[in-house]
């Protein structure tokens, strides 16, 4: 589990094949590493990845078919979010952010609004029905709040620490994103279909 608070921006610094996949390399010099193992989980763009290989400041992980028909982000020279695994101790910033990519959004405008922008993205279909208004939502691994909500678009607002922090702040209007809808939605869904059998 996660917050979708992030931590450190990285580099992906390849993504050659790799059983059926590819392999990651990710340069994560400011995530530091002297609490890292080897099984360990991390979010990249919001996607949650084992630890495989660790070498100075960079990790690998195997980003499996499944992960990658649904994710956006890690072809070579990508800035990717990153965040360690949730401990039990720790502040919940954000909100329960599984790591589970539920699909791939576009960008469909950013604008300014004072220091922060005001950014509208478009889901897919299927997930529009788990956004709403004044919920929680993550995008490429960064919790924010749903400001409006409209079909299949919703905004949010970026402020300016995000923007710094994260690379939501490089991002423009046609580039693609990672979502994950809140957690609490899903089950709310789940449990209504089952209450209905």
């Amino acid at each position: 589990m996660f917050t979708g608070i992030i931590t450190a921006v990285g580099t992906v610094r390849g993504a050659p094949p790799s059983l059926g996949g590819r392999r990651v390399v990710i340069d994560a010099a400011g995530l530091g590493f002297q609490d890292v193992a080897v099984g360990d989980s991390i979010a990249v763009n919001g996607a949650c990845l084992t630890v495989v290989r660790r070498r100075g400041r960079t990790f690998e992980a195997d980003v499996s078919r499944e992960t990658l028909a649904c994710t956006t982000g890690f072809a070579s020279g990508a800035r990717v979010n990153l965040e360690k695994a949730l401990r039990l101790a720790e502040r919940l910033g954000g909100h329960l952010v599984t790591g589970h990519v539920d699909g791939v959004g576009t960008v469909k405008r950013i604008v300014p609004a004072g220091g922060s922008r005001m950014m509208a993205v478009r889901t897919p279909a299927a997930l529009a029905r788990y956004v709403a208004r004044k919920g929680s939502i993550a995008v490429n691994g960064v919790s924010l709040t749903v400001n409006a909500v409209k079909g299949a678009e919703f905004t949010v607002n970026l402020i300016p620490h995000t923007l710094g922090a994260t690379n939501l702040g490089a991002l423009r209007a046609g580039d693609r994103v990672n979502i994950e809808v809140d957690l609490l939605a899903r089950y709310a869904e789940r449990l209504a279909e089952n209450r209905q059998d």
